[in-house]
């Protein structure tokens, strides 16, 4: 009995040693290491993948049905920096998807509630609101200051916007779209031979004509959506897992069917994509 009590002893000797060295050789502080601990233990992520995070940036284009659950996960998950934009306020029809506002919260300002809700989550990431429109204006200026840029918007025109510009700087683009009952998510210019948003939907005029369509969406569509974007944007900082690159995931939440298309990069959309950001660029040089 006496033999198993100074074992017992001793391990925990070991065990209070080993984390004392891993603080001594680690960024994070004791209270990081406590709050991210379940994925720190995971297989092929560890303290080196969380450090990743702490690093990194992450913006946010559009907090409604997406933008309010990948928010919440990247903040959650310990991410470094945060930007959120958004020039919309909360409506009621709003609350049956977007989970990050509250009934008596309609007719103010998402991404300054965002803003709020999320520093109460996770006072460790430095969280940026840009409550104004995103244009090619000021695209630039707000993309260029981010690791990783997720698309949380709900239009074609802003998501060419987000991808010629991600193009131009070299930013890896993770894509969602939702409606009715189906999804789709893919990660966009993870390096310069990847596939971009015009290797997809390669003419915009073909595709404006549905921007006005009033299509439906389940509520819980967008959450599937923007966690498995969140997801893939942890795996791209952290290096770890294996990520939708030149691939697109689609499901549906009526038949659970998922199926991952491969797809291949086009030189012409690569090269409209830099002509694109070249023009908004050049025209902001001489305003």
């Amino acid at each position: 009995m006496i033999k198993i009590d100074c074992l017992i002893n001793f391990l925990f000797d070991v065990y209070v040693y080993i984390v004392d060295l891993i603080n001594l050789f680690t960024m994070l502080t004791q209270e990081e290491l406590d709050r991210y601990n379940r994925q720190i233990i995971l297989p092929d992520f560890g303290i080196e993948a969380q450090e990743k995070l702490k690093n990194a940036s992450v913006l946010i284009i559009g907090v409604g049905g997406l933008g309010s659950v990948s928010s919440t996960y990247i903040v959650a998950s310990g991410i470094g920096k945060l930007g959120l934009v958004d020039i919309d306020t909360v409506s009621v029809s709003n609350l049956q998807r977007q989970v990050l506002y509250r009934q008596d919260e309609v007719g103010k300002s998402k991404v300054l509630l965002a803003k709020q809700s999320l520093e109460r989550l996770n006072q460790n990431t430095e969280i940026i609101a840009y409550n104004q429109y995103f244009d090619k204006d000021n695209a630039i200026d707000i993309i260029k200051n981010y690791d990783v840029i997720i698309d949380g918007t709900d239009n074609f025109k802003a998501r060419y916007l987000i991808n010629d510009v991600c193009v131009g700087l070299g930013k890896p683009f993770v894509y969602a779209s939702i409606g009715d009952y189906f999804g789709q998510v893919s990660v966009f210019n993870l390096t310069e031979n990847s596939c971009n948003y015009r290797d997809l939907f390669s003419d915009y005029n073909t595709l404006k004509n549905k921007e006005n369509t009033n299509k439906g969406v389940m509520g819980v569509l967008p959450s599937i959506a923007a966690s498995i974007q969140t997801n893939e944007a942890i795996k791209i900082i952290t290096n770890t897992g294996d990520i939708l690159n030149n691939k697109l995931l689609t499901f549906s939440i009526q038949t659970n069917e998922f199926l991952t298309l491969n797809l291949s990069s086009n030189k012409k959309a690569r090269e409209e994509s830099l002509e694109s950001f070249a023009k908004k660029r050049n025209s902001l040089t001489f305003q």
